[in-house]
């Protein structure tokens, strides 16, 4: 039976700069194990919404193992369940993080996002800001990792109240109030209200916390706020294997791949990230062949191009692109060699290295390799070769109908050989008794 690779290159795409005569820092890499692929495959962009849209990466993967954002549950709920937090159906994560906060005529300013703290100085800050009770809400930081953490809200709830981190430097805080669909409702408006209240209590029990005192008089920046965003709350969907018959492994790092792949049902792999690109990309897909017998589905991730994109520098991106590249060409004898492997090599969203922006709305490219995939001319893969290839613009759940289809598992539209229409064929359906 076929299998598939997906190597997925986050952050990969970008835009042009000057310094690569107006060309991306893809287009700009050496990369000669992706531009062979892109030779021996099938070629075209990617865009896991609609072209133009910024996608954080969960909802971009969300589409990319071929779900509705209908049944997305928000980035709080799926960092939660990585994280090992303990959730009910009725409860609401927040994704939070200890930041650098003033005030000014009452109004709160994150006047720095990630200021730098060692791990006792947060050890120490932690119990103060455990536990709240407003009315009959219930809020408890759980504690993830250097500043940050989640919250988890229980009582009469609401997953629709807005942000409060404004996600840069020296600007006011987001009041939290209730999403406008969702104002008149009494959960959502107490939601808010209950949020509000802890933030302030966090804000003055930390501000007069010995850890900041001993802070300001070395004039370092004081660990005195939180802010919080991307509220959600668990919802029930369709299992991977049963929506795809497939068998699926995430090989991965961050809390938010393993609640993602424990939401959908995926099994996931978690492997702590490596300080060398190519080191570390190698690991994984050496993990990935080892697994290829036990497994019909494997997605291959690495954060390192986003991470490198978000240091502003594209001439750095370009050098951790070429590190990636060396990884990957150390696999292609068997990525590429064994007629029942399918490779598919994308990104789940573009990440600028220059400007404001956190992620950008412009495609990523895509290359699918294997028996029996149309080759086109592209020999490049980057963002502008490849959108002369053969695939076109292929966008949110299509990638994964084009994986079923390239498997030789995509069912013919009508046939219903079980009592649900799933997308895969053969269906697991039973034997015809008599």
């Amino acid at each position: 039976m076929k299998k598939c690779i997906l190597i997925l290159l986050d952050g990969l795409g970008d835009r042009a700069y000057e310094i690569f005569g107006h060309q991306t820092p893809l287009q700009a890499a050496h990369t000669p194990a992706l531009d062979h692929m892109a030779a021996v495959g099938a070629n075209g962009l990617y865009h896991a919404a609609q072209l133009g849209l910024a996608l954080p990466s969960e909802k971009a993967h969300f589409a990319i193992f071929g779900y509705d954002q209908v049944d997305f549950p928000g980035r709080g709920a799926l960092e939660a369940l990585g994280a090992g937090v303990p959730l009910t159906a009725d409860d609401v994560a927040l994704l939070t993080h200890i930041s650098t906060i003033t005030s000014e005529d009452r109004v709160f300013f994150l006047k720095r996002d990630t200021p730098p703290a060692t791990v006792d100085e947060i050890t120490e800050l932690i119990p103060v800001i455990k536990h709240f009770v407003w009315n009959d809400i219930d809020i408890t930081f759980h504690h993830i990792g250097k500043l940050f953490g989640v919250l988890v809200l229980r009582g009469s709830v609401s997953p629709f109240v807005t942000d409060t981190n404004p996600m840069r430097d020296d600007a006011f805080m987001m009041n939290p109030v209730p999403w406008k669909s969702h104002a008149l409702e009494v959960d959502a408006v107490n939601t808010a209200k209950a949020l509000k209240a802890y933030l302030i209590h966090v804000h003055q029990a930390l501000n007069k916390h010995p850890v900041n005192v001993k802070r300001k008089k070395e004039r370092l920046p004081p660990l005195n706020g939180l802010v919080t965003q991307r509220a959600g709350r668990l919802k029930r969907v369709t299992p991977f294997s049963s929506r795809y018959g497939l068998k699926g492994l995430s090989i991965a790092s961050g809390a938010v791949f393993g609640g993602l792949s424990k939401y959908i049902g995926l099994d996931f792999q978690k492997i702590p990230a490596m300080d060398n690109p190519q080191t570390d990309l190698s690991k994984r897909l050496a993990k990935a062949r080892d697994s290829s017998r036990q497994y019909d589905f494997i997605h291959v991730h690495t954060k390192a191009p986003d991470e490198a994109a978000h240091m502003k520098d594209p001439e750095f991106k370009k050098r951790v692109i070429e590190s990636l590249d060396r990884a990957i060409g150390g696999h292609l004898h068997w990525l590429l060699g064994d007629p029942d492997i399918l490779t598919v090599v994308t990104s789940d969203h573009s990440t600028p290295s220059r400007g404001p922006l956190v992620h950008s709305g412009e495609p990523v490219p895509l290359t699918l390799c294997g028996e029996g995939v149309r080759r086109d001319a592209v020999v490049r893969f980057d963002e502008i070769s490849v959108a002369a290839g053969a695939l076109g613009t292929v966008r949110d759940r299509e990638l994964m109908y084009l994986i079923l289809n390239h498997l030789d598992r995509i069912k013919l539209m009508d046939i219903m050989d079980t009592d649900e229409d799933q997308m895969f064929w053969p269906g697991r359906y039973e034997p015809f008794k008599f």
